[in-house]
């Protein structure tokens, strides 16, 4: 029996094929409130014939779709984002519940989940070719036309956002769609396509497959008959879902792991660089986002006085439940925390203890401390390798130049930040880093509108503003002899 709290959440789902959910007949995942670890929902498992058929069914969506003129498509796309508005709540408390992050983080992230079909509704109607000057004897131009069938394979750590993120502008450029959500969290992507059948996309345009990696995901990023694939997830993962879509000469898009820095100058405001570090590792999903703040290198003078001062803020942080909307929730999952875990005595080999958390804490749901390792050197593990949760390192600098070389000294390039009063610093920073989006006095600046992604081993491509619209539409050259 669900409780009041699991009122938006039905007691199963199936598969989601051309506006049909089906019986759970075979396979099925069971879906786990990270807050308790109780069982929500079961939901029904892909197959592979069920992917396939699946695209099958798009393709005769993406016919019907492309045919809607783009200010019909406009329309739509801005009908559902005011639909996601109207139920706000139930899709916020979907994501708590499956995921387990603070309601009121949920509810900014249906916000931002709203905003993109809002945004890429207002781009439907301007997917725009060009006029190239060749001669006098010609007229050149471009089209951009959809792709016809994309497919997207969605992570468990923002799941309504991220299937916005690449669904909407896929809608938009006129294609049809197949999302392979988390195992962990499906129930919001099932939940968000139904809504989108009701407010005018065609059943058969987009259609969702909830299953394990293998065989759904695999199926679908490895199918013949997709023109793109995008993938948000882990390094190891993405480079397996990009060779099976290069494989087809289909189009990756890979959004994929971050150890990204935040360069703490001795001129910077230690208050705002200890709130910025909170929320970019602690305060966000409990650091289960690709660009959470995981690294703080700060000016050697400062350092004590910024760890004491970051010390005292983590241990004033509330732990619980996400519906009781605390500062930190619990990890997605029982694996997951197990993972993190490892980290813990990972850091305490290398370093000792740290200076604050490292403890899995002893109570029903999947919690772990906030935690700090301090004076860590950069070949440390934990400085290196991606945790995906609240564990954070801090290491000194002497100088700018060392500031630079430690920032860039990890396989990833997802994003970095800087604190400082100096903007000859800030820019000379944003110069000099590798990494896609640079953040100035302000963890997780930006929005919906600006290109994100990542340089190295953080992945391929952008997502977001118009630059997207790049990723769901090819370019056809027209070329016409208009000579005497």
């Amino acid at each position: 029996m669900q409780t009041d709290q699991q009122a938006a959440i039905a007691d199963q789902y199936g598969v989601l094929i051309d506006g049909t959910e089906r019986d759970v007949s075979g396979e099925t995942i069971d879906v786990f409130d990270p807050a308790t670890g109780d069982r929500l929902t079961t939901v029904a498992a892909a197959t592979a014939d069920d992917v396939n058929e699946a695209v099958d069914v798009a393709q005769e969506g993406f016919e019907t779709w492309r045919g809607y003129t783009p200010a019909k498509r406009c329309r739509i796309l801005n009908d559902v984002a005011r639909a996601i508005r109207d139920e706000k709540e139930r899709f916020a408390r979907i994501e708590t519940l499956e995921n387990g992050k603070p309601i009121s983080e949920a509810r900014g992230q249906i916000a931002r989940c709203a905003r993109h079909f809002e945004y890429y509704g207002g781009l439907a109607d301007k997917v725009e070719g060009e006029s190239i000057p060749l001669d006098d004897d010609h007229v050149d131009y471009t089209i951009r036309e959809p792709l016809g069938v994309t497919g997207h394979i969605v992570p468990w750590n923002v799941p309504a956002y991220l299937f916005a993120r690449s669904v909407a502008p896929a809608l938009a450029a006129g294609n049809a769609a197949v999302v392979k959500p988390a195992e962990e969290t499906p129930i919001g992507a099932l939940e968000l396509t139904k809504l989108l059948h009701e407010n005018g996309v065609p059943e058969a345009a987009v259609n969702v497959v909830p299953g394990e990696g293998d065989p759904a995901g695999a199926t679908l990023s490895g199918h013949p008959d997709i023109g793109s694939v995008t993938f948000t997830g882990s390094t190891a993962t993405g480079r397996a879902v990009g060779k099976a879509a290069i494989d087809n000469l289909t189009e990756p898009h890979l959004e994929l792991g971050g150890k990204s820095p935040l360069v703490v100058y001795e001129d910077g405001d230690l208050d705002v660089a200890v709130a910025e570090t909170i929320k970019g590792i602690f305060a966000t999903n409990t650091g289960q986002v690709c660009s959470a703040s995981s690294r703080v290198v700060v000016h050697e003078d400062v350092s004590d006085a910024y760890v004491d001062k970051l010390v005292a803020a983590v241990e004033e942080l509330s732990i619980g439940p996400g519906v009781d909307d605390h500062d930190v929730g619990p990890l997605a999952s029982a694996t997951h925390m197990e993972k993190v875990a490892e980290y813990f005595d990972i850091g305490r080999e290398e370093l000792g203890e740290p200076v604050t958390g490292g403890r899995v804490l002893d109570r029903d749901g999947y919690y772990v401390e906030p935690t700090v390792f301090a004076d860590v050197p950069q070949d440390a593990r934990i400085c290196q390798e991606e945790v995906f949760g609240p564990v954070l390192t801090v290491s000194t600098f002497a100088d700018e130049a060392e500031a630079i070389r430690r920032a860039n000294d990890v396989d990833y390039g997802l994003v970095a930040g800087v604190v400082t009063t100096d903007l000859g610093k800030a820019h000379r920073f944003a110069r000099d880093v590798d990494a896609g989006q640079i953040y100035v006095n302000e963890w997780f600046a930006g929005g919906n509108e600006t290109p994100f992604g990542g340089f190295k081993d953080s992945g391929v491509g952008r997502e977001n503003g118009t630059q997207a619209i790049h990723n769901y539409t090819q370019i056809k050259n027209v070329c016409l002899d208009i000579s005497d």
